[in-house]
């Protein structure tokens, strides 16, 4: 592979490393739920998260802030934290897998949102990767474990809207902010609102059943899946589509599915390998499909 090949396709990796990433906290987060009030571990979480980001990039930090219209980085910062606020509350009330499922249906709201808000237009030819994909995710989670339809797949859905909300919002967002400086800046939102559920809804944050794992657990989700999985996705957007993300973030729920097996016990069968497997065929359909209209603009310019 060519160096200028190579660089293509890191876009592509960066997603593939959050889905990892996110994969293994997913049921990690679960166990932590049994023990730990859940907005009093995200205020920590996303604390850390901030505290980490504001020391990495304070003097561009706020020197972007003051340059930029809060319009911009709002509704991206807003849409992300509340997405991954009522992801992990979902977690606590249905299965791991449930939740990776449903989430992932933000691959279908991604190019609705994209197309009201902004007109931007989704080729057909990714509608065949669209639903293949989803079929690849029902047979995943679906068919692997999805048990009923309650609380925690409701919230579920809402993430899901939420994190398309993340996407499209957050490429717009991108066109003028610096990766880095949106990433802080969802981060702290991330904080601020985990703060203020933990204050109205757990009388305040009590981290006082925090054992020493409890503790690694927490800053393994602000570290890793906060500030690593924030980045990497803001990044890929500076390269490709919001609606190619989301697909490609499809993978998350296989490594969910994966980390869950190990740690929590939870069973793939058959139907759900054949999903995993479905699921990898879109990606790497999908990767294609986004190299090819790159070099046709290339052909074009």
């Amino acid at each position: 592979m060519s160096t200028n090949s190579f660089t293509k396709t890191i876009p592509y990796l960066f997603v593939l490393l959050q889905g990892v990433l996110y994969g293994f906290g997913d049921p990690i987060s679960k166990v932590a739920y049994e023990t730990m009030p859940v907005y009093s571990l995200l205020t920590a979480r996303y604390l850390i998260a901030s505290v980490f980001m504001l020391i990495l990039c304070r003097k561009r930090f706020f020197t972007a802030v003051r340059n930029t219209s809060v319009r911009t980085w709002l509704l991206p910062s807003f849409c992300i934290a509340m997405a991954y606020i009522l992801g992990n509350v979902a977690l606590v009330l249905t299965e791991a897998t449930t939740v990776a499922f449903l989430r992932q249906l933000a691959t279908i709201f991604t190019p609705i949102l994209a197309y009201i808000f902004y007109r931007k237009r989704y080729g057909w030819k990714h509608v065949p990767v669209q639903v293949f994909v989803v079929a690849g995710l029902y047979l995943l989670c679906g068919m692997g474990g999805l048990s009923g339809f309650g609380a925690g797949e409701i919230v579920s859905l809402i993430t899901a809207a939420l994190a398309a909300g993340a996407l499209v919002f957050g490429e717009k967002a991108l066109d003028s902010m610096d990766v880095m400086v949106l990433t802080t800046l969802q981060c702290m939102m991330s904080m601020v609102l985990s703060f203020g559920f933990a204050v109205v809804l757990e009388g305040g944050v009590h981290l006082e059943a925090a054992t020493p794992s409890i503790w690694a657990v927490i800053f393994y989700l602000g570290l890793l899946c906060t500030v690593a999985g924030y980045l990497l996705q803001n990044a890929a957007m500076k390269s490709i589509s919001s609606s190619s993300v989301a697909i490609l973030q499809c993978l998350c729920p296989v490594m969910t599915a994966f980390f869950s097996r190990l740690l929590l016990g939870e069973i793939l069968s058959l139907a759900g390998m054949a999903g995993a497997g479905l699921i990898l065929v879109c990606c790497i359909a999908e990767t294609m499909l986004q190299q090819d209209n790159k070099k046709v603009e290339e052909v074009r310019s």
